[in-house]
């Protein structure tokens, strides 16, 4: 473990600072556990006895969206980074299973810690940098186990989302196992999710598929019935070897469903409100699941030209999740030569249109592709060899319809 004040940027002191010469502020959340465990990747959150009026006047950038809650995003003249600063609070119930009912603030910081999802997230660093951990979280981090502070039930009961953040711990590097404690009031509560945004369940979700060990805690979601509280209908590859990407560990797990790339798009953008971009690559790779692995050196051109780089490592990566051999293909990728005249055709329309007598349309538009597709098949790189192409294909009397272009699988 380092120095913990050896992590915090000057950015970070200022704010500390700032808060500290009218009130007491002490670092919590994700920095003081990551700052443990090594250096801190998450932005720095402050719990603070000052209002959340006394933090805007301080720092007049200040967003008060979350003000009614005790909370502030603080800004600082010419820093892209924010800081959430939260003053410390005592909250009643929770009667619709996401947010307080009442909202009291406090001036006790080991009273705001009690009402923390998991001992691991409930300490907190002072003014001299000493750690204020009440309920255990160091001992649970270095033991690798994730308990609830205090009454698993009443903790995850407050707040229908902790379902999904259990498992996401369970996906870290850090999180060893689940206390039983807790996992019997998981299960207990996973109804509480009909409670929580599609957006919410998404972000959680994602965020556990990026994870080190998200094969865990993706086969103890599938086992305790997560899956099927929000995927319905969903036939989940729940034993695969995942990577790191996110969008590519969606598809693995989707693998098994036999559903078209349209249908399942559908089901996790109703389901997780997903992006258009990550759901069209999902949908790629979903297509792709009985795709052969390109062999000959002709079909790789097309797989490395028809494809952006980063379709191309997913696709691999999906494979390898499916359990294929992809050893060859990745050897002969890295070994084959670039295009000599790159991925553009060297034959545009107009001159096909002056050569073949044919007017623009569907059909000059297709026999454009298909010799652009030959054209790196074979690695041509002049203009004169694509077009003596014409005198060996079938270009006149066939239909167009058919004919290959530049594209895969």
């Amino acid at each position: 473990m380092g120095v913990p004040s050896d992590y915090a940027s000057e950015a970070d002191r200022q704010v500390l600072s700032g808060l500290r010469s009218k009130g007491k502020a002490w670092v919590v959340g994700g920095w003081v556990r990551e700052s443990i465990s090594g250096c801190p990747k998450t932005d720095m959150d402050i719990a603070t006895t000052l209002l959340p009026d006394e933090v805007k006047e301080l720092f007049p950038l200040s967003l008060m969206y979350g003000s009614d809650y005790g909370t502030v995003v603080v800004r600082i003249d010419g820093q892209g980074e924010n800081w959430e600063v939260t003053t410390l609070r005592s909250e009643g119930g929770y009667g619709d299973g996401r947010r307080p009912d009442n909202v009291e603030f406090g001036v006790d910081i080991k009273k705001d810690l009690s009402r923390r999802d998991f001992t691991i997230n409930a300490m907190a660093y002072d003014s001299e940098w000493n750690l204020v951990d009440p309920f255990g979280g160091l001992s649970d981090l270095q033991n690798g186990t994730l308990r609830s502070v205090g009454e698993a039930g009443d903790r995850l009961s407050e707040d229908g989302l902790r379902v999904m953040r259990a498992y996401r711990f369970l996906a870290s590097e850090k999180v060893e196992y689940m206390h039983s404690e807790l996992r019997t009031a998981v299960k207990d509560n996973i109804g509480m999710l009909s409670q929580v945004s599609k957006e919410r369940i998404g972000y959680e979700l994602i965020r556990t598929l990026e994870s080190p060990n998200a094969s865990v805690a993706l086969s103890m979601m599938h086992d305790d019935g997560v899956i099927s509280e929000i995927l319905p209908g969903l036939q989940v590859n729940y034993n695969p070897l995942l990577c790191h990407d996110y969008v590519t560990n969606m598809a693995i797990m989707s693998s098994g469903d036999m559903r078209s790339s349209s249908e399942l798009s559908s089901l996790l953008r109703e389901s997780l409100k997903m992006s258009k971009d990550d759901l069209r690559e999902i949908s790629f790779l979903h297509d792709s699941r009985d795709a052969p692995l390109p062999s000959e050196i002709s079909e790789m051109r097309v797989f490395r030209a028809a494809l952006p780089e980063l379709r191309q490592i997913r696709f691999i990566l999906y494979c390898k999740g499916l359990g294929r051999d992809v050893s060859i293909l990745e050897k002969s990728l890295s070994d084959l030569a670039p295009l000599r005249s790159g991925n553009s055709p060297l034959v545009d329309g107009n001159t096909l249109s002056q050569v073949t007598g044919l007017e623009p349309g569907p059909r000059i538009g297709s026999l454009k592709g298909m010799l652009h597709r030959i054209q790196v098949e074979q690695d041509l790189s002049d203009k004169d060899e694509v077009l003596a192409l014409l005198e060996e294909i079938d270009w006149n009397d066939s239909e167009h319809t058919g004919w290959p272009a530049l594209g895969w699988p």
